[in-house]
């Protein structure tokens, strides 16, 4: 495998931290994030006037020759697979998929293969300029396996490091549209004694809590107010179906990504999804309100009706403000005109 050198001098008034400083000071052209320096440096392959570097916190002064020695891009360890895509955006630096329900984002013990990632190691090929030192696209963010949408991958260093920073100030826009049980309204008394639950102008339903693993089922995320991690949903209602005891179209968006969010922040609220087999979305409808055909294409639906719908953010590379949109894949589409038209 090959390797290259990359050589410079830190700047004046360098942070604390070696690897801040290298972050700092190291050319923008080789696109090395933070992280991907300090595993570098564990590896050996930073010297600071001509003495190999070992800590990451150490302190570096003004004027110190920096030696970095990066291995080209190796193949990685996952293989590719001739999986059909959607594909509704892509560039030299990052790739928009509009993912199906059913497939799972990245390989994991449980889902070998048949995933994403195999999918775009086929897709990409040789595009594939490599992510953190291997050809592999880079995951910035992820949608559950049975959740449907849109999904940015990054093809190169530059975008990946670029795309993290912009999931991690949350400056990036996605929209999500969901189905599910009863009407998030402000009118709504119950919902008022909620803690967590809030309402703001437009009828926008705000929840606010921590989210964390679930002690027992670790399957699931749980609620909390204190520890775990901070998340934000904002809900307002598209459509809704059949009152009382109906159903409701939503639209979601998110102000944090944390896992399973949506959906147990809108158990929470005791508005949770059709077909969630999670968070319990097999709640019966009123038959006052439904017919039967319509309580049984509910009753039927086989994942939770989430689907990612839109997405926004700035290209990383170029500047460019992006926003793609997808419209409600058939499932879902075909389950709300089955209610539509079974509406006593």
């Amino acid at each position: 495998m090959g390797t290259r050198l990359i050589e410079f001098h830190i700047a004046a008034t360098p942070p604390s931290r070696l690897d801040k400083a290298l972050a700092r000071d190291v050319p923008a052209e080789e696109n090395l994030s933070r992280t991907r320096l300090a595993r570098l440096i564990a590896d050996g392959s930073v010297s600071i006037n001509g003495i190999t570097a070992g800590d990451p916190k150490a302190k570096i002064a003004e004027g110190a020759y920096v030696a970095i020695t990066v291995a080209e891009a190796e193949d990685s360890h996952i293989g590719p697979e001739d999986i059909p895509l959607v594909v509704v955006y892509e560039d030299d630096d990052l790739i928009v998929i509009n993912k199906p329900a059913g497939m799972v984002v990245h390989p994991a013990p449980g889902s070998p293969n048949g995933t994403l990632v195999n999918a775009l190691l086929h897709h990409c090929g040789d595009d594939l300029s490599g992510v953190g030192g291997v050809k592999r696209p880079g995951i910035v963010h992820r949608i559950d396996k049975e959740t449907s949408g849109l999904l940015v991958v990054a093809k190169s260093d530059a975008a990946h490091h670029g795309l993290a920073a912009q999931f991690e100030a949350h400056s990036v826009e996605r929209y999500y549209r969901a189905v599910c049980y009863g009407v998030p309204d402000a009118n709504d008394p119950r919902l008022r004694g909620i803690k967590g639950v809030s309402f703001e102008p437009g009828n926008i339903m705000r929840l606010t809590t921590q989210l964390a693993r679930h002690k027992t089922d670790r399957q699931k995320q749980a609620v909390l107010f204190h520890g775990g991690r901070h998340a934000v949903t904002r809900t307002r209602i598209v459509e809704v179906f059949g009152m009382p005891g109906g159903l409701s179209l939503i639209e979601c968006w998110l102000e944090t990504g944390r896992t399973h969010q949506i959906r147990v922040h809108m158990a929470h609220a005791g508005h949770g999804l059709v077909g969630d087999p999670v968070y319990g979305g097999k709640r019966k409808l009123a038959a006052r309100a439904f017919t039967p055909e319509a309580i049984e294409a509910v009753r039927a639906f086989p994942r939770q009706a989430l689907h990612a719908a839109v997405l926004g953010f700035k290209h990383p590379v170029s500047g460019e403000m992006l926003r793609f949109e997808a419209p409600l894949p058939k499932d879902m589409a075909t389950l709300l005109e089955s209610v539509r038209k079974q509406l006593k």
